[in-house]
This record gives structure tokens, C-alpha cells and sequence, in this order.
């Protein structure tokens, strides 16, 4: 397809197989509703355990073992805790993530121009995720904050069910700082694991199709072009957890009684950055690779299926 618009100038929204239209938009953010929403709420159990080894280390020392003392102490339900808001908030976040970065990456690009998009194209990447995530997270924000809340405290203190445990943050949003509380130290997080989610995804495509698969995107089957979106999410995802693993046990740590009121300051100084970096990195690890692989394959497969083409490219 032609790059220029109606009116024949350059125009960002024209460089794919079909133009970047409001349908266009919306396909994509249901596109990242699926792809957030359902990789997040697959790996509830994953994310129960990991929170519990940043709140409580002394008692959940590893990913199997925490696993299995949260089933010996609450059953098969205690490892699902928190899957209500897990779906709900990043099905929210996920359609701002992914539609919202396609928005600005086009608005970006048209802002620079055919010769500076084509030269700067990193910096084109990691703006337009950044503000994506930044209204992705306003989203998540009262949810994310009801989910650690009910995957950390101990049992039988805090409702379970999805309903009554946001009327309980509600309740008592004095002490929990709902609904967002929890918002700075979500961006500290979430916006670096974006900006290196989509830089490090976009890169790793257009080395794929610079130097292994090097004939036009479109010559391949939808089956490499997904293969190829896989692979670059899983390695995307590895550099996404070490990026943002710091601020993601701040996160889980606010959740905790005995941090009841300390500022973010107070909890990372009492921690130590040592801690703070590497507790329940192995988990995290584990289950950000696989999840941005899956959510890009979903993505992009939903994308095909709608006849909008794989994101990235040469």
C-alpha cells in the first residue's frame, strides 16, 4: 500500500495493508483486552506465589514450595485468589496498552516526518508505549491494588470474592490509599516494562526479518509471521521482568499490615535494593516471558484474523 495519505503527503497511517482508521484502532484495543485478560488471569496462581515471596520471604521461600503452602493452607482456591480483578483491570489495561500505542506511534510518526521516523524509529517506539501505559495504568490502578490486597493478606482477614473485596477497599480507603494509592509506584513500574515490552518486541521482529527471514514480511505464512511475533515477545518479556522487578515488590509490599501508612521511600530503604531486585525475580521471570509471548501471539493472531497484519517489521 501506498505511504501517502488522500491529500498525497506522507502519512503514517497509510505504511501498513490497511489504513489506520478509527475501526482500526478499536480492533486493536480489543485485541489487547484478549491479550492481557486472558494471559494475566491464566497465570493467577504464578502471580499469588511470587507476591507472597515479596511480602513474606521468611515463609514463602520459593516459587514450588510457596505454591504448595498456599494450597496446604487454603486449598486449591488460594492459589486462584484475586483472578476477578486480575481479568478485569488487565483487560482494561491491555486495551489501553496496545490500542493507545498504535494511536501515538502514528501520531508520533507523523510528527516527524517520513525522514525522522525512519531514523529514530526506537525513540518513536518508546514514546508512544510510555503514553499508552500511562493511561493503561490509570485503568489497572484500583484493581491491581484489590488484587494484592486479596493475594496477600492472610486468610480469613480480607474478602476473596471480587465484589465484596472492592467494597472493603472502598470502606476502608483511608488506611488502603484506594483507589490510587498505588498509581506512582504502578507507573515506576509498568511504564519502564512497557517502553522495554514494545522496544525490545519491535527490535527483536525487525532483526528477524533483517537477517533470518530477509524476503518481505507479507511472503511469509501467518504461521512464521506468528512464530516470529512469539519468540520476539518471550525475549521481550525476559528483559521486561528485570527492568521492572524493583518497583513490582514495592507494589506487592504496600499491600502488607505492617506497611500500613510508610511512604514508598520508607519501604524500598527497609527492604534494600538487593532484596527488592532479585525476591521472586525467578518467578517473575518465568511468568513475564511467557506471558508477553503469549500476548503478543494473541495479539498479533487476533490482528491477522481481522486482516490488519502482524505489528512490526524491517
Amino acid at each position: 500500500m501506498s505511504h501517502l495519505a488522500p491529500t498525497g503527503k506522507w502519512d503514517a497511517r497509510y505504511i501498513g495493508p490497511v489504513p489506520h482508521d478509527a475501526t482500526y484502532y478499536a480492533k486493536c484495543m480489543l485485541g489487547g483486552v484478549l491479550a492481557c485478560g486472558i494471559t494475566h488471569a491464566g497465570i493467577t496462581p504464578l502471580d499469588v506465589a511470587k507476591c507472597n515471596m515479596q511480602v513474606d520471604p521468611a515463609k514463602y521461600k520459593g516459587l514450588s514450595s510457596g505454591l504448595a503452602t498456599l494450597i496446604r493452607e487454603e486449598g486449591q482456591a488460594g492459589i486462584w485468589k484475586g483472578l476477578g480483578p486480575t481479568f478485569v483491570g488487565y483487560s482494561l489495561q491491555g486495551m489501553f496498552k496496545f490500542g493507545l500505542y498504535e494511536v501515538f506511534k502514528d501520531q508520533y510518526m507523523n510528527l516527524a516526518g517520513e525522514e525522522l521516523t525512519n531514523k529514530y524509529k526506537p525513540a518513536i517506539w518508546l514514546a508512544g508505549s510510555a503514553s499508552a501505559e500511562v493511561f493503561a495504568d490509570i485503568a489497572l490502578c484500583p484493581l491491581e491494588m484489590t488484587k494484592v490486597k486479596i493475594q496477600t493478606s492472610p486468610s480469613g482477614t480480607f474478602p476473596t470474592s471480587f465484589g465484596a473485596a472492592l467494597a472493603e477497599m472502598s470502606r476502608t480507603k483511608a488506611e488502603t490509599r484506594y483507589p490510587f494509592g498505588s498509581l506512582v509506584p504502578l507507573w515506576s513500574r509498568q511504564i519502564p516494562y512497557t517502553m522495554a515490552k514494545f522496544l525490545f518486541y519491535e527490535k527483536i521482529v525487525q532483526l528477524f526479518y533483517t537477517h533470518v527471514f530477509t524476503e518481505p514480511k507479507e511472503t511469509y505464512a501467518k504461521t512464521t509471521q506468528l512464530g516470529v511475533t512469539f519468540a520476539s515477545g518471550y525475549l521481550a518479556g525476559v528483559v521486561c521482568a528485570v527492568v521492572s522487578h524493583p518497583a513490582d515488590t514495592v507494589v506487592s509490599l504496600m499491600g502488607k499490615p505492617a506497611n500500613k501508612g510508610k511512604s514508598i521511600g520508607t519501604i524500598a530503604s527497609e527492604t534494600g535494593i538487593v532484596t527488592l531486585a532479585t525476591k521472586g525475580l525467578g518467578a517473575r521471570v518465568l511468568m513475564i516471558g511467557t506471558l508477553t509471548g503469549f500476548q503478543w501471539w494473541i495479539y498479533d493472531s487476533f490482528k491477522a484474523s481481522m486482516g490488519l497484519g502482524t505489528t512490526g517489521g524491517k
